[in-house]
This record gives C-alpha cells, sequence and structure tokens, in this order.
C-alpha cells in the first residue's frame, strides 16, 4: 500500500525543495500531501490523522499531535536540532524521529561570521571596529557546524581552538583548530566564542555568569544554537559588570528588550532564528528528509534516528 508524507512547514521550505520532494516521492509511488504556513495547531491535528510519515522544520510535535497520528511510523526534524519533539512520546508510540545532521551546517557557520563582524565593525555605525584576522574563536561544540566554522575562521586568518565532550585536550583537530584543556579555559582563551550546542538536559542554561566572567577584555558570544543553553540572568549580570563583553545570537532571548535598552551597541539580534534560512540548506534538508523516510519504509534504516 502506498505511503502517505506530510509535509507540515509554518515556515514552508524554498519551492524546488517542494518540487524536488514531489519528486523523490513520485518516484518511490509515495503520496505527498502539504500543509503550509499553517497557524494553529487544529489544521495540524487534521492534517496528520492518517498519514505514514511526518516532514516538519521548527514545527512543534507534541505529545498531542503525536496521539492524533493513528498510522504514523516517523517523524523527520529537517535540521540538525529536535528538542521541537516529544522524543519520549514518540518512544512510547512506536513513532521513530530522525534529524537531518550537518544538511544546515555551512549555512548556520557562514551567520555565525556574519554576527562576528558585525559586532567587530560596531555595527555598521560609524565607529571604528576592529579585524578578526589574528583574532582567537573558541568554537564551543565541535561537531558539524563547528568543523565548518573552523573552516571558515582558517580563511579569515584566525587563532581556533575548541571544545567538545569527545575531544582530547590539546588534539589537533582539522583547520589549525586544536581542542581545548577545559571549557573554562577556552572562555578564558578567545575573543570570539561561538555557541554550537545542541539543547538538552545537560546544556540547559549551561552558560552562566560564572563561565562568562571567564573571557578575556573585548570578548564576544555569538550564538546560533538555542536561547535556552544562556543563563539569561547571568548574560544580564555579565552586560551589566563588563561594558567590554558583546552578545550577538539569532534567537531573541526573553530578555531582549532589557538588554537592548541598557546596553545598545553591545548586542545584536536578527529579526527571527535565521541560521537555516538559505536556499542551499532548505533544499538540502528537504531532500535529505525524504530520502530518509523512503529508506525507513524501504531498508528499516533508522541511521539517524534520535529517540
Amino acid at each position: 500500500m502506498s505511503k502517505t508524507v506530510l509535509v507540515a512547514t509554518e515556515k514552508p521550505f524554498a519551492p524546488a525543495s517542494v518540487k524536488k520532494i514531489s519528486e523523490i516521492c513520485n518516484k518511490a509511488g509515495y503520496r505527498l500531501k502539504l500543509l503550509e504556513k499553517y497557524t494553529g495547531k487544529t489544521a495540524l491535528l487534521q492534517a496528520i490523522k492518517k498519514v505514514d510519515a511526518l516532514i516538519i522544520r521548527s514545527d512543534k510535535v507534541s505529545e498531542d499531535v503525536l496521539a492524533a497520528a493513528k498510522n504514523l511510523k516517523v517523524v523527520v526534524r529537517a535540521g540538525s536540532g529536535y528538542d521541537n519533539v516529544d522524543c519520549v512520546a514518540a518512544a512510547e508510540k512506536n513513532i521513530v524521529v530522525m534529524n537531518t545532521p550537518g544538511q544546515n551546517s555551512n549555512a548556520v557557520a557562514e551567520l555565525a561570521f556574519g554576527l562576528m563582524v558585525t559586532l567587530a565593525r560596531r555595527q555598521y555605525q560609524g565607529i571604528a571596529g576592529t579585524e578578526l584576522r589574528r583574532k582567537r574563536i573558541g568554537i564551543h561544540g565541535y561537531g558539524n557546524i563547528g568543523k565548518y566554522i573552523a573552516k571558515i575562521a582558517s580563511g579569515f586568518g584566525m587563532q581556533i581552538e575548541a571544545y567538545g565532550r569527545s575531544l582530547t585536550p590539546g588534539q589537533t583537530l582539522a583547520d589549525g583548530a586544536v581542542a581545548s584543556q577545559s571549557v573554562e579555559g577556552l572562555y578564558r582563551n578567545c575573543d570570539y566564542i561561538s555557541l554550537n550546542l545542541p539543547l538538552d538536559n545537560t546544556t540547559q542554561r549551561l552558560i552562566t555568569f560564572d563561565l562568562l566572567s571567564k573571557t578575556k577584555k573585548g570578548a564576544a558570544l555569538i550564538n546560533t544554537a538555542r536561547k535556552e543553553i544562556i543563563d539569561e540572568d547571568g548574560l544580564l549580570e555579565m552586560m551589566g559588570k563588563r561594558p567590554d563583553f558583546l552578545y550577538a545570537s539569532d534567537l531573541t532571548p526573553d530578555c531582549k528588550n532589557e538588554i537592548k535598552e541598557k546596553y545598545p551597541g553591545r548586542c545584536f539580534f536578527t529579526l527571527k532564528k535565521m541560521g537555516a534560512q538559505t536556499s542551499e540548506a532548505n533544499i538540502n534538508a528537504g531532500i535529505a528528509a525524504i530520502k530518509q523516510i523512503i529508506n525507513f519504509f524501504e531498508g528499516g534504516d533508522t541511521a539517524f534516528q534520535v529517540n
């Protein structure tokens, strides 16, 4: 029997991506169902009732959504982060949850450098800034995104230090990067720190005032991960006690109004999460998602399962 795949995206894929997903579905004999730019959960609850597979972006797949999906076997989050899916509830219903790691990595890495340059050039307000060349960048989280950041940093002529749980202190990495001795050492040594961690129980509010206070004078933190990784009380304390400290993110913090009012010129936030917002990343993630679904049904492939 033909499988039905629902693509449910409040922020739709690019038309080229949807076209390619449709072509792959047709070739496999699968039926494609689209739910784009929907404005409430009711539409999703209706659309998901009889589908076999679901592709989402930043859309919330909560326990009640999963309960409404009577035939659902697999959910693919087109992107790396998957905290918008209730993985525990999915596992209880024997629904496989996957992500598409690496497909958005270059886009996020390039945005991180855009934010760095924005801070270095004082947001283009006519004030003398600084250059990235010969500065030291700390990569906190050396996964797919972190490796792209190292590659770009090498092109900028930066010194590169990285910290990750799987790295051995002192280990020589690609593109001239060296593994930091400790997370505290990373924050102490670097002019720019790029935060590239997934959100889970170990990273929630991980970046505290105590850690930030170890940074060198003039340091800047770039967050393209998740806002929940930052202890916002600690961030506000840091901004207040360290007039030299800068912060940029493509995730609007809950304390946005307070931080912008009190510390203008020292922080920068994009209007919405922009990490994966490129045509290339959009297309790559969508294609990867539908291929993973077909491989799952046709060959039992669960290589990218996260629950």
